[in-house]
């Protein structure tokens, strides 16, 4: 999966860019605001998609002050899919969250960090993730190793990536960071907290 473009797995164009910003609001937006916000330079492919989503009934269109603004029609029978697509990412990590939060043995804390957490990677980006284990377990107890294991499948067969897995018992959060300054600026300013809180991973950061 695209981690930046989940959508692409199905829909690689521009439409796909476009139909990911109208799912994400509301509002009416100008063809220029669409072309803002996919980040295209070119404002008037945009347009030209647009309107051919407009010919199709998926966006709808109506004229304010000789400007145009476009919507999507969420009346539509497509609109159901393009939410979802649109909305993979948060699918993703809802799943992951609920998956954590049934492990029979509960983590200290699990954070999703890198560029699958930023959202600018690619296919080819792993799913970096921080698993600190409560210091009474074994890092080879079966059942917090089944549990490690069936996430990491579970990631690969949801996105096709691969899952790459830090793993510290709570004390050896010291040694992480000895080791690992890069890992610690990463997890600081992008981790997106799968299990636990953000400012528990700063103290443990911090006090590591």
């Amino acid at each position: 999966m695209d981690v930046s473009r989940p959508y692409a797995a199905v829909c690689p164009t521009v439409d796909g860019d476009v139909l990911e910003v109208l799912a994400g609001t509301t509002m009416a937006l100008t063809g220029r605001q669409v072309a803002l916000l996919t980040g295209r330079k070119s404002h008037s492919g945009v347009l030209a998609v647009l309107n051919r989503l407009t010919e199709h009934g998926l966006v709808s269109r109506v004229e304010l002050n000789r400007a145009y603004l476009f919507a999507l029609n969420r009346d539509h029978l497509a609109a159901p899919a393009v939410e979802i697509l649109a909305g993979m990412r948060k699918a993703l990590f809802d799943e992951l969250r609920d998956v954590i939060d049934d492990w029979p043995i509960t983590p200290v804390h699990v954070s999703l960090f890198g560029s699958a957490a930023r959202g600018d990677g690619d296919t080819r980006s792993d799913f970096d993730l921080l698993v600190v284990r409560p210091d009474s377990v074994d890092q080879d107890e079966p059942a917090w190793r089944s549990q490690i294991d069936e996430l990491v499948d579970l990631i690969r067969r949801r996105t096709g990536n691969h899952a790459s897995v830090i793993e510290r018992d709570d004390s050896g959060m010291e040694r992480l960071r000895a080791a690992e300054p890069p890992i610690l600026s990463e997890l600081l300013a992008d981790a997106l907290v799968l299990n636990g809180s953000r400012s528990q991973l700063a103290d443990m950061l911090e006090a590591a």
